[in-house]
């Protein structure tokens, strides 16, 4: 019946762009997650930190120790502890490949700034993800 026609939706699903699928693994993780996955690697690393300048705290070499952290990780295995913790990974151009060294560089450089995380696109990427054409997607 033509009344019973539904309208097409205008709604515009989160990595279409992307061609990532709307729900599952492989689609884009929630911005919740995301953080909750920094927050368990900057405590991580702040810990390591902790191991070489005991008995005074890290201070700044906690940043040292994310660095190294999120690059090696990601370029290594994809993930970070914390990603691989909440069931997360990197997503990147070339798939089967490891993820390039510069692209581990540059995101997590723009990353411990923090406001480029913020600065999202309509399907919620930041910026530090845009410039490196990465997105961080569900692994499970």
């Amino acid at each position: 019946m033509v009344g019973d026609a539904q309208p097409p939706s205008q709604e515009r699903r989160r990595g279409a762009s992307l061609g990532l699928p709307g729900d599952g693994p492989g689609s884009l993780a929630p911005f919740g997650t995301r953080v909750l996955a920094f927050l368990v690697d900057a405590v991580l690393s702040a810990v390591v930190a902790g191991l070489f300048t005991a008995p005074d705290l890290p201070g700044n070499w906690s940043l040292l120790s994310f660095a190294v952290v999120y690059v090696v990780f990601l370029v290594a295995v994809g993930q970070t502890p914390g990603m691989r913790l909440l069931g997360l990974r990197l997503a990147h151009p070339r798939p089967a490949a490891r993820l390039a060294l510069w692209r581990a560089v540059v995101r997590t450089g723009l990353l411990m700034l923090l406001v480029p995380a913020l600065v999202v696109d309509a399907d919620g990427r930041g910026l530090h993800d845009r410039v490196t054409d990465t997105a961080v997607v569900r692994d499970r």
